[in-house]
């Protein structure tokens, strides 16, 4: 799983018929990855309904996958990838034998590392806000330097520059990366403009 932007679109709770124009109107403003949480209503079937709608060299997964059960369903709904809160050996041993990119949730220096041994593709550090933000990637980062990191949890478009800066290699970013009202009131041109201006921000020399 290759993110050329640095940056991973997470929804919850969108109703099943505003998935559609969020998920085409997301990519094409230059969004490459998308994850639907597994607590969103009928999370599998939004996935199940969209799946063929995904441009090459774009992902669409599943996030806030906690268990082996779950992650089965996330795969037969067809996920790209997985994202977990936990680092749950039988998740990672499941998604290892499917060929299934999983982005695994820890916090502590010692997760981080179980995280990525048991074979996690990148490392979420969430919540990231909770221990200093971007401030405890570079810690992080100091003894391991060679796991990718993505910080989730309290990255605003204010701060997602310093959260790169500080050496995550990529953020994951809820309702403020489309904007809460205009996702509401099916505003797709404000979405638009939204990640576009959020991927101008990530990007940034």
């Amino acid at each position: 799983m290759q993110l050329v932007v640095p940056l991973v679109g997470i929804v919850r709770g969108i109703e099943a018929e505003k998935f559609k124009p969020l998920l085409e109107t997301s990519f094409s403003a230059g969004l490459q990855a998308l994850e639907v949480t597994m607590n969103t209503p009928g999370a599998a079937g939004i996935i199940a309904a969209n799946r063929d709608r995904v441009p090459a060299g774009k992902y669409l997964g599943m996030g806030t996958v906690r268990n082996l059960p779950e992650a089965r369903k996330a795969h037969a709904a067809g996920a790209m990838f997985l994202v977990t809160p936990n680092v749950d050996p039988e998740v990672m041993e499941f998604a290892r034998n499917k060929v299934i990119p999983v982005i695994a949730g820890a916090l502590t220096p010692t997760e981080v590392y179980k995280a990525w041994a048991a074979g996690a593709a990148m490392v979420k550090v969430f919540p990231c806000r909770a221990l200093g933000g971007p401030l405890y990637i570079r810690e992080l980062l100091g003894p391991f330097d060679h796991i990718p990191l993505v910080a989730v949890g309290g990255v605003t478009i204010e701060n997602a520059q310093e959260h790169l800066q500080a050496g995550a290699t990529a953020l994951g970013v809820g309702i403020s990366l489309f904007g809460e009202q205009a996702v509401s009131a099916g505003d797709w041109k404000t979405v638009y403009k939204n990640v576009e201006r959020f991927i101008q921000r990530c990007t940034a020399e």
